[in-house]
């Protein structure tokens, strides 16, 4: 179970919530995303991945052209790997990440700005993601969110964690900001 799974066919300011799913192996995720966004041409889109590196949510303002990961990560191998050959260096969120920060401090819910989605999955997914937008001119608001690890994830109990609810509360509260501003 995710976080965002809690929120699939939800309705939000008039808009349905739509989740999917994406493989995390590298030579799949740009037809996942390039698939699910021909299929729905949403209004916005707001890509999640856990991330062991904090107990709050991180709202990713930048996705970087570099993809780095060990053997068996992903399917691939890389180090300081270019995600797109051809692609311009990096991408800025189109999200209205201040507003989504506001409404989740005002919620109670502890969350940062971020400027890295790393170098593996998440950013690869991001990066993806934005490329698709730009170069086929759609503007919509779209961006990535980090979430914690699930307690029951967090290694030993040692690890930094956020429960499933107020990790879904999160994606619901940054999702409500986001419609507000469509």
């Amino acid at each position: 179970i995710s976080a965002c799974m809690e929120l699939d066919g939800r309705e939000n300011g008039g808009y349905s919530v739509a989740v999917e799913e994406i493989t995390m192996k590298f030579s799949g995720v740009r037809e996942a995303i390039e698939g699910h966004l021909e299929r729905y041409k949403p209004a916005a889109v707001v890509c999640t991945g856990v991330s062991g590196a904090g107990s709050v949510i991180a709202v990713e303002r930048v996705a970087i052209n570099v993809f780095s990961a060990s053997v068996g990560v992903m399917g691939e191998e890389a180090q300081d790997a270019a995600i797109r050959e051809d692609g311009p260096v990096g991408y800025f969120t189109t999200l209205p990440y201040r507003g989504i920060l506001e409404a989740l401090k005002e919620a109670g819910i502890p969350a940062r700005l971020s400027n890295s989605a790393g170098t593996v999955g998440c950013n690869l997914v991001f990066y993806y993601l934005m490329d698709y937008l730009a170069r086929n001119g759609c503007d919509i608001p779209a961006g990535f969110i980090h979430v914690p690890r699930l307690p029951e994830q967090a290694l030993n109990g040692r690890s930094p964690s956020m429960s499933l609810d107020v990790s879904a509360r999160a994606l619901e509260v940054a999702i409500g900001a986001l419609v507000s501003t469509l």
